[in-house]
């Protein structure tokens, strides 16, 4: 299950239990919907509660990663899991966002919504 919020130029994504397909396709819409209109954005993924995710949803964050490479400003996620750290930090292959881990959601925001560009 996922919660979404947005406000201009930032969407931010909660995950509970296991990240599901349903779930992700969610997420992409949303996505879709605030890159047409806004241009690129901000993206806070909060994943200390997930339980797992579905190959499925691996797969599916590639090709949407790949298809959207241009369209992120900064990527934030809230996590202690290790190997979710290291998963964030291999997605920098596929986007031209700076993509930063965090524990501290409140430093994750202020990151977010910093004003300086990022440097390239």
């Amino acid at each position: 299950m996922i919660t979404t919020d947005h406000r201009p130029n930032l969407v931010a994504v909660a995950v509970f239990g296991e990240f599901t397909l349903a779930d992700y396709k969610e997420f992409e819409e949303l996505v879709n919907y605030k890159v047409q209109f806004e241009g690129p954005v901000s993206l806070l993924f909060d994943l200390r509660e997930m339980a797992g995710f579905t190959l499925d949803v691996a797969w599916e964050e590639i090709k949407f990663s790949r298809k959207h490479a241009h369209d992120f400003r900064r990527i934030a996620v809230l996590t202690q899991d290790q190997w979710l750290t290291w998963s964030a930090w291999i997605s920098q292959i596929f986007v031209d966002a700076e993509v930063l881990v965090f524990d501290d959601e409140t430093e994750a925001r202020a990151w977010l919504e910093a004003t300086e560009e990022p440097a390239q």
